[in-house]
């Protein structure tokens, strides 16, 4: 019989690409892993890993296991939690991946009511963009992954096994130095009006949203910065230094000293959602969690 135990330290190993790591991030010694490793594979009745001096991989029963690993680890982690929900032993825990811009707006209003609502649920929080904090949902890392996608982009089954819960719709627009040409234009500019602009770019997948929406207009921006820090964008735009464009979403989350927004045209939006697995789905914490990030998107001034 499979353990839930053994294969938690085998996707540590997969993952770590040891025994002696597996140890660190399981917080067990090398040994121990060892020893849970032989006790699985004895179990499953074949090898899972090969061992060649100091590095290690899996087999392709060990590369099929660990496929099905996160799945089975989900499924049985929701059934710990919605049982003991149930029993009245604790109303449960949740780990929660959001990416920056949501985890100073959404987040915090969220967490703050399910805390009043609910105040044995603990909740832990981290930080990853989309992709990554997919990966981590999928890979059994966290429960419930807040998400953000753009409109009409492609890959919109990428979420089809997920259970997918909109929060809010979320508007680009410019920012702009105080002293720009635009800093005090009334209603809608064409993003083709800055077109001669040195530019200031954001995290990855904005980066390549801008430059798609910009080609779309007729021109290539010039990056002259690239940064994932949202604040950081905002100084280098109200220095002087360029213009950007960010989610309403994220310059909510800081204060624009130095610059203004401008609505541009056309709208570009992006979708932005929490995510979790469908066995997940069915865990009271779970459910809470996604209620409160639901109200709180609803509240968010970008919503409207």
């Amino acid at each position: 019989m499979i353990e839930a135990r053994h294969l938690r330290v085998l996707r540590a190993v997969a993952s770590t690409g040891s025994f002696s790591a597996a140890g660190r991030e399981l917080g067990c010694t090398q040994p121990a892993v060892s020893q849970q490793m032989k006790a699985l594979e004895a179990s499953v009745g074949t090898p899972l890993l090969v061992r060649t001096g100091r590095e290690m991989r899996l087999t392709q029963a060990g590369e099929a296991l660990v496929r099905h690993a996160a799945g089975i680890i989900a499924g049985l982690t929701a059934a710990e939690e919605e049982v003991a929900a149930i029993a009245g032993l604790r109303a449960g825990r949740v780990r929660l991946v959001s990416f920056p811009s949501g985890s100073s707006t959404l987040v915090p209003t969220a967490l703050a009511a399910l805390r009043a609502a609910h105040p044995g649920t603990r909740v832990s929080l981290e930080e990853a963009e989309p992709p990554k904090s997919v990966e981590l949902l999928r890979e059994g890392d966290c429960d419930v992954a807040l998400a953000f996608r753009y409109e009409g982009a492609a890959g919109a089954e990428e979420w089809a096994d997920l259970v997918v819960r909109p929060l809010l719709t979320d508007r680009l627009v410019a920012l702009v130095p105080e002293g720009h040409r635009l800093a005090r234009t009334e209603g809608a500019v064409a993003i083709g009006e800055l077109a001669r602009e040195s530019w200031i770019a954001g995290c990855p997948r904005c980066r390549g949203q801008l430059v798609e929406v910009c080609e779309g207009a007729g021109f290539t921006p010039r990056i002259d910065f690239a940064t994932d820090d949202y604040p950081a964008v905002v100084g280098l735009v109200g220095a002087g230094l360029g213009v950007a464009v960010l989610p309403q979403l994220a310059v909510e989350s800081v204060r624009p000293r130095g610059a203004r927004t401008v609505t541009l045209e056309p709208a570009v939006r992006r979708e932005i959602v929490a995510l979790t697995l469908p066995d997940l789905a069915q865990v009271p914490a779970v459910t809470a969690t996604l209620d409160e990030l639901a109200r709180a998107g609803a509240r968010q001034p970008a919503a409207r």
